[in-house]
């Protein structure tokens, strides 16, 4: 059997975390979802920003949208969104399908309102509104300001998927901003069912302590990581709050693994694939990883749900000395700073281009 069929059987949902205008209108995205079980797919800035610059499919675009007047985040967010609109409509029948559950993509608000939760709010309504697809999630970072902000987004109505987690403190916090906002909204009455995805990076840790700990060590945190917060994940989905909103209507959110592509070449290609293979989850991964896995991926297991030996390992990389509270945080205001500098390039990239086609 296909090994991505496998994951997918198993109740692990696979997302491309890629989109560019080729491989929409070039039929690859058809062909993953027909032949590779792929059901939905993730964007960030530096996705675009090489989409962009690497190739001419976006250059009658920005021709067009700058006569119109349209430059930065406004004319970027109009080709954004035609692209995620046509792949949110291929995935419209896995959607409705499963009722929501799957089927989605996912658009990001500009990192640059990272500390302005109102103004995120607002962004998300507006991009919501702009794609015009039931199945399109608005990407706002779990961070300390960005959870009141998912808080009041998901209240508004808003499907989010929270991006930039990097530890299960980090997780448990983004699942409460959900909760909570849910909450207020069977308490107001309104319709509870707005659905929320939580992204955790993993490849990142081991990228992060790569040559600071013994070789034995090398390629395991961020797996161990990740177990310690299936666990957490687990018994949310069991506790007695979530219950409670399940019964008035609402969906649990749903945990997500990112950043899985193998950093280390000295390790497998599918090193995460495999590892994080766990129902009720998605992994979001990279083209050439999942490209790889459907090659020569092999399901050798399932996470446990009670995190495993993933306490024993993180006492090893703590007598190594690595602190990995300390490093969560650094990690994701890091990421937070690499979003912020990709959106920058991001930005740049369009006006190069447009500079350069007007000239042409």
């Amino acid at each position: 059997m296909n090994p991505t069929l496998q994951l997918h059987d198993l109740g692990q949902s696979l997302w491309l975390d890629n989109i560019t205008r080729g491989i929409l209108t070039n039929g690859t995205l058809r062909h993953y979802i027909g032949d590779l079980s792929v059901t939905g797919l993730t964007s960030n800035p530096s996705i675009f920003d090489l989409a962009i610059k690497n190739s001419d499919f976006y250059d009658d675009a920005i021709r067009q949208k700058t006569k119109e007047g349209k430059t930065g985040e406004r004319l970027f967010f109009e080709l954004a969104i035609e692209d995620l609109a046509q792949a949110a409509d291929l995935f419209r029948p896995i959607h409705e399908a499963t009722a929501g559950v799957d089927g989605w993509v996912s658009l990001e608000v500009s990192p640059l309102l990272a500390y302005d939760a109102a103004s995120t709010v607002k962004a998300a309504v507006a991009l919501r509104a702009q794609a015009h697809r039931h199945n399109v999630f608005i990407k706002i970072p779990g961070t300390n300001e960005g959870l009141a902000a998912i808080e009041d987004t998901i209240f508004a109505g808003v499907p989010v998927n929270v991006t930039l987690l990097f530890s299960s403190a980090q997780y448990i916090a983004a699942a409460q901003a959900y909760l909570r906002g849910v909450e207020r909204r069977i308490a107001a009455g309104l319709d509870p069912t707005v659905r929320s995805v939580a992204s955790m990076f993993i490849s990142r840790w081991d990228k992060a302590v790569m040559g600071k700990v013994p070789e034995e060590l090398q390629n395991r945190l961020g797996i161990a990581i990740a177990a310690r917060t299936y666990k957490a994940y687990r018994e949310l989905l069991a506790s007695p709050r979530l219950e409670k909103a399940v019964n008035a209507g609402a969906q649990p959110q749903r945990m997500l693994w990112a950043s899985t592509g193998t950093k280390d070449p000295q390790a497998s290609d599918v090193l995460y694939i495999e590892a994080l293979a766990a129902p009720d989850t998605i992994n979001t991964i990279p083209e050439k990883t999942l490209l790889a896995f459907a090659d020569h991926g092999t399901l050798r297991g399932v996470m446990p749900v009670d995190g495993g030996n993933a306490e024993t390992v993180i006492a090893e990389f703590a007598k190594a000395g690595i602190d990995d509270q300390q490093l969560g945080v650094d990690l994701q205001r890091e990421g937070a700073d690499d979003f912020v500098a990709s959106w920058k390039d991001l930005l740049a990239c369009i006006q190069a281009k447009t500079t350069t086609l007007k000239a042409a």
